[in-house]
């Protein structure tokens, strides 16, 4: 699954997402999914991330909120025109869920943003129709 976001941020967000089923215990309620994300600069100034905010929800309503430093370790600084691409994971004890949230983002001149990251799905193929 693909989705773009686009809500008026120079900072463009991408996601596609993927069911890991080899690591995932259906039996024990253990759904494994993995997403990467492209991150676009479309700004005409380089940007920072510095850190991100995750609302993740399963099917039963769960809601968990993650907050970090940085994605995978990192703080990556993004030029005009560029992209940063990344994987990362979640675990549900649902086989679907969203997940929805923003980047900190720091241009060059100090300033800091939200870059938002829209909703999107995850979900065990075939699923949902």
């Amino acid at each position: 699954m693909t989705n773009n976001t686009n809500l008026g941020s120079p900072i463009k967000i991408s996601v596609e997402t993927f069911y890991v089923e080899a690591q995932s215990e259906p039996e024990k309620e253990k759904y494994v999914f993995a997403y990467t994300i492209t991150i676009k600069n479309h700004s005409l100034c380089s940007a920072k991330l510095e850190s991100r905010y995750w609302l993740i929800t399963d099917a039963n309503g769960k809601e968990t909120e993650v907050e970090g430093e940085g994605v995978v370790g990192e703080t990556p600084t993004i030029r005009p025109g560029e992209s940063y691409r990344y994987t990362s994971g979640a675990v549900l004890d649902t086989p679907v869920g969203t997940m929805q949230g923003h980047y900190v983002m720091r241009n060059e001149f100090g300033t800091e943003f939200q870059a938002p990251i829209a909703v999107f799905r995850l979900s065990t193929p075939n699923i949902l129709h």
